[in-house]
């Protein structure tokens, strides 16, 4: 199944949880700090951007924000918030649209360039957003570390939460570097809803030499958007490229 049409309206009209989540305060307010301060006077590019859950927060703090996004039912969702004038958005492929402008930073956020399934075409992201850039700007990431050593010899799924209601879980192809997540939603019945998104994973390392092919330097990597230190055990990281 193609992004497109994973991310359809039903999806759309579904991804806001407005206060909770990923829309929580205590997970979107350090992200918008960290994203501004980088941007500086600048004007900032979210590849992916979505239903604007940074995008908006962001212009708000006056930076200016355009996005790049392939789903024209998340763009739908996101004029519903904020018009053409206070976040333009071109639609299109992260790996390759071209947004109008010339930029101080580019975000790509929430494990999303693992949407993109091919090797070829995550360094194509990378080589993009270099595009984008004016000397010396950044290109930030966040994306989760691959949890592979939690599996057991002959395992290849994994809960990566559960609590009332829903189910979530991954399953794993090491071969090809490929998980799907599975998220299941279910009420009192016996029947439950299923949402699947196919990704593919990759090692903080992996990624550091994509960024070196686009012409870019690690500046710096966190285990999250506060600064805390990046260790083995961090599930997640927060990486700043800068183009050199």
């Amino acid at each position: 199944m193609r992004q497109e049409e994973i991310w359809d309206a039903e999806a759309a009209a579904n991804y806001d949880t407005p206060g909770t989540g990923m829309f929580a305060a205590e997970v979107l307010t350090p992200a918008v700090d960290r994203l501004a301060e980088l941007a500086g006077d600048g004007a900032a590019l979210e590849f992916a951007v979505g239903t604007g859950r940074l995008a908006v927060p962001l212009a708000a703090r006056g930076v200016r924000v355009t996005g790049i996004e392939l789903s024209a039912p998340m763009i739908a969702q996101l004029r519903t918030k904020a018009d053409a004038a206070a976040i333009p958005v071109v639609e299109g492929d992260m790996a390759t649209a071209h947004a109008p402008g010339e930029f101080t930073l580019v975000y790509l956020v929430y494990n999303t360039i693992s949407n993109l399934l091919t090797q070829a075409e995550q360094v194509a992201c990378f080589r993009n957003a270099a595009r984008h850039l004016r000397p010396g700007g950044r290109f930030v990431i966040e994306l989760e570390v691959p949890q592979l050593r939690r599996l057991t010899p002959g395992q290849s799924a994994l809960v990566f939460h559960h609590e009332p209601g829903y189910i979530g879980l991954d399953t794993y192809d090491p071969v090809r570097q490929l998980l799907v997540s599975h998220h299941f939603r279910f009420g009192t019945d016996r029947q439950a809803r299923l949402f699947r998104s196919p990704h593919r994973y990759i090692w903080p390392a992996e990624l550091d030499l994509m960024a070196q092919l686009a012409g870019f330097t690690l500046e710096t990597r966190h285990a999250d958007w506060t600064g805390a230190a990046f260790t083995a055990d961090s599930p997640s990281h927060v990486s700043t490229y800068r183009l050199l």
